[in-house]
């Protein structure tokens, strides 16, 4: 979708909020289109137009419903913004697309992919130590909750990561990979399952997850951490939560301290023994590998983003091979 024609549509959409009159902000044109908008009563507020073919729209509403709950719990994140007749999402007839309005998040991003970390190595810590508390406080609410019937959400269990046809794409078919680099990927499947299995039957170790929690979906304002973007939220296991947040920083010289930090401050809100946290490798390496099927048919083929994802892949599967994962980068 065209960028003036995001906007077009997303003019369209604000009708459904009683919105006043603006030329929304285009501020993400990819999975979904996001702009910056004032909504009911002025407030400043994100507009999302969903992808077609990505989520259904009971899995849209099950998301909303979702953060609207823990958002009640006292949880801060972008809080949905029911429309003028109470709808927490609309169908957007000339987009052929849903809509959905949530509240504005304040702050900064924890940081961006493939750019240098800032802060510290101790300020770096400090925050992942928040992550991680803000990621088990997630799951322990979570848990928590009465979803209603009807409550929908994909699942990304053994099948949704490393079946024949997982959630994001047959990672092993990444067209950058060589024919040698793509046996490698497929030989580690069964290895991967198993981690999943025991992962998975930990107490606590299933469930609802945000499922990516990568430095652009973490807000920092002072010492307070904000999860955005809940549109990849599925049903999985705990320790792929923490697995996304490492993908990006699994190669740092100081990986191992932030993973440290990431596993100490979850357990301050959910249980996490030294052999779960043992699995934290594996369940990074997983979001590398599924990174390396995402890019499937969202780049050509030739282009340097399926290159990309396809080499790091390669380089995490190198170095859980190696078996210091956490060291590799140091």
């Amino acid at each position: 979708m065209k960028d003036a024609e995001a906007i077009a549509f997303a003019r369209a959409a604000l009708r459904a909020w009683d919105a006043p009159a603006q030329r929304p902000r285009l501020i993400k044109n990819r999975e979904n289109a996001v702009f910056e908008v004032r909504g009911p009563g002025g407030a400043r507020a994100a507009l999302r137009l969903h992808r077609p073919g990505y989520q259904s729209a009971g899995a849209v509403r099950s998301e909303l419903v979702w953060t609207q709950l823990l958002a009640r719990e006292g949880m801060a994140l972008p809080r949905p913004l029911p429309t003028a007749e109470g709808h927490l999402c609309v169908e957007v007839p000339e987009a052929g697309r849903l809509a959905s309005m949530v509240g504005w998040v304040d702050g900064h991003q924890l940081g961006e992919g493939g750019a240098p970390l800032g802060g510290s190595p101790a300020d770096q810590s400090r925050l992942f130590h928040a992550l991680g508390r803000e990621l088990g406080r997630l799951h322990r609410l979570s848990d928590s909750l009465a979803l209603p019937a009807g409550f929908t959400r994909p699942r990304l269990d053994a099948e949704g990561l490393l079946g024949d046809a997982p959630l994001w794409g047959r990672f092993w078919e990444n067209p950058a990979l060589s024919e040698a680099e793509s046996a490698q990927l497929i030989s580690l499947r069964a290895m991967l399952r198993d981690a999943v299995a025991t992962a998975s039957a930990l107490p606590g170790g299933f469930g609802l997850i945000h499922a990516d929690a990568l430095r652009e979906n973490v807000f920092v304002s002072g010492d307070a951490l904000c999860l955005i973007d809940f549109d990849d939220g599925a049903f999985g296991p705990r320790l792929y939560e923490l697995g996304v947040a490492m993908s990006q920083n699994w190669e740092l010289a100081n990986a191992r301290e932030l993973a440290a930090a990431l596993c100490s401050g979850y357990r301050e809100e959910m249980p996490l023994s030294a052999d779960a946290e043992a699995l934290l490798p594996a369940f990074t390496l997983l979001r590398c590998l599924a990174s390396c099927g995402w890019v499937i048919g969202r780049y050509p083929p030739e282009a340097p983003e399926t290159a990309d994802y396809a080499a790091r892949a390669c380089r995490a599967a190198e170095a859980f091979a190696g078996g210091d994962f956490f060291g590799a980068g140091a």
